[in-house]
């Protein structure tokens, strides 16, 4: 029995060649480290128009090991991994604490790009967490405030005060420290770049971390 939705998925076209068109990739012009060429597809995707390039899925593991996973934000990427933020005492936190490896996932579809890394995580020192987030918006900050992430909410009024005094503390003293608030940084021991291709040969070039810390690189079927 075919459903709306049924229908409406199969209407539906990845990388329209009417208003996608998907650059080549020749893995053998590839740098011998992933973090250059993440960088360059990044701003590859900005440059595309991408309206949030930066945001990611970050997949985590219970304390079961049941998988998990929500969008987040990259915060940075260094040749010492790539970072971002959340609350200690949030599930993903808790989940970290428990299992401190993850997975992330970016996909930039008006490039037909995805880019994967998996690796451990570790916290940064808190001092660098609360220079991370000062770095950040006021509303950023307010967010951070208003805390208790991930906890049941028993109602949106409650939700709506607790928001405005963030703002109000936010606003008033922009160097409000948060000290739940933790930067991780996930360091890579794989970084696969998956491009995309009209004809369904999709070009994977996969970077794996040697026992000597240098990388090495191989193409996987799509």
């Amino acid at each position: 029995m075919h459903t709306d939705l049924d229908e409406l998925l199969r209407s539906l076209r990845v990388w329209d060649p009417a208003v996608t068109e998907l650059p080549g990739f020749d893995p053998a012009t590839a740098p011998s480290t992933p973090l250059p060429l993440f960088a360059r597809w990044f701003a590859q995707a900005v440059a595309a128009g991408e309206r949030e390039p930066h945001t990611m899925s970050l997949a985590t593991s219970d304390m079961e090991g049941h998988p998990d996973v929500r969008i987040v934000m990259l915060h940075g990427a260094d040749a010492s991994g790539w970072f971002f933020a959340t609350h200690a005492g949030s599930r993903k936190g808790r989940h970290l604490a428990a299992h401190p490896h993850a997975a992330l996932a970016f996909y930039w579809p008006a490039l037909g790009r995805q880019v994967r890394v998996r690796g451990p995580v570790t916290t940064a020192p808190p001092e660098q967490a609360q220079s991370d987030l000062h770095a950040r918006s006021t509303g950023a900050l307010a967010a951070a405030l208003t805390g208790h992430q991930s906890e049941v909410l028993g109602s949106l009024d409650e939700l709506a005060r607790a928001s405005r005094e963030a703002w109000d503390r936010a606003r008033r003293d922009p160097g409000t420290e948060v000290p739940s608030w933790t930067l991780y940084r996930l360091r890579p021991t794989e970084v696969e770049f998956f491009q995309g291709d009209p004809d369904r040969r999709h070009v994977r070039l996969r970077y794996l971390r040697t026992a000597d810390d240098t990388w090495s690189q191989e193409l996987l079927w799509p």
